[in-house]
């Protein structure tokens, strides 16, 4: 059986064998949508990194509550300088926590930025704001029957003022796949984007907008274990409900600012 449910033409999700820098254009010259690459890391390597990070502990999202996270994403900060000096002053040791919690195995985040570094002719390095470094690695659990709302991400309503969230011309999402549900924990995406205004308007006081209004996403995608999936996160996005044990994921983001400039890492 399939693990995809396409709605739309076959351009909308690619599948490769390995990261490559035709993997990487695929989403940058918007021919795909979604790249799915099996296998990024094994089910027996995931399954035991998966203990590791259960051992370490998830916190709850300071604007998300439904939703457990190693590390602290920038999207929490909010523009409020107190937590954003929080993040960055946790940002560094925050990677050495994931690091540990995955030892003595690679934690996967890095395998990826050694790739990605690899495959992009301009190379690839951790993206830093007025001279402080982000954080790259964050790992989500999703508990069963928690959905994520519908959203899309954009760094530059995160820091407004500052030219390196403002000059991309793509934001791609990336995540590793450590354990998904048997049943549930799908990726689903619209292709049509709305403005974010129209964006924040219509989620009120919620971080992301339900769901069920949008009508039927125009791709479903299952992931597996060990999977790598990239995607335009400026597109609406939203994962399903999972069922019978937690999706648990390593995720950042990936900035691209030109075929000639070097791609950019942070969460």
């Amino acid at each position: 059986m399939s693990n995809v449910i396409e709605k739309r033409p076959r351009d909308l999700l690619t599948v490769r064998d390995g990261l490559s820098h035709q993997a990487l254009q695929a989403l940058t010259r918007g021919e795909a949508l979604i790249v799915r690459i099996p296998g990024f890391v094994s089910a027996g390597v995931c399954q035991l990194i998966a203990r590791g990070l259960l051992r370490q502990g998830y916190d709850d999202y300071l604007n998300a509550p439904a939703v457990g996270r190693i590390g602290m994403s920038f999207f929490e900060t909010g523009c409020k300088a107190d937590v954003i000096d929080q993040y960055f002053a946790t940002a560094l040791p925050n990677i050495r926590l994931l690091r540990n919690a995955c030892s003595p195995y690679q934690c996967p985040i890095d395998v990826f930025r050694c790739a990605v570094d690899e495959a992009w002719p301009s190379g690839a390095s951790l993206q830093s704001l007025s001279g402080r470094k982000m954080f790259v690695g964050l790992s989500r659990n999703m508990r069963p029957g928690a959905p994520l709302l519908a959203h899309h991400d954009l760094f530059a309503r995160l820091a407004p003022h500052d030219a390196e969230a403002n000059d991309l011309l793509m934001q791609m999402a990336v995540n590793i796949y450590v354990n998904v549900p048997q049943h549930g924990g799908e990726l689903m995406m619209w292709r049509d984007e709305i403005t974010d205004a129209e964006f924040l308007r219509r989620r009120g006081d919620k971080y992301g907008m339900d769901i069920e209004p949008l009508g039927a996403p125009d791709i479903v995608v299952k992931p597996q274990t060990g999977d790598l999936i990239l995607f335009n996160a400026r597109k609406l996005h939203a994962v399903a409900p999972g069922a019978g044990s937690d999706r648990l994921t390593l995720s950042c983001f990936l900035g691209f600012r030109g075929d000639s400039h070097p791609l950019t890492f942070w969460s």
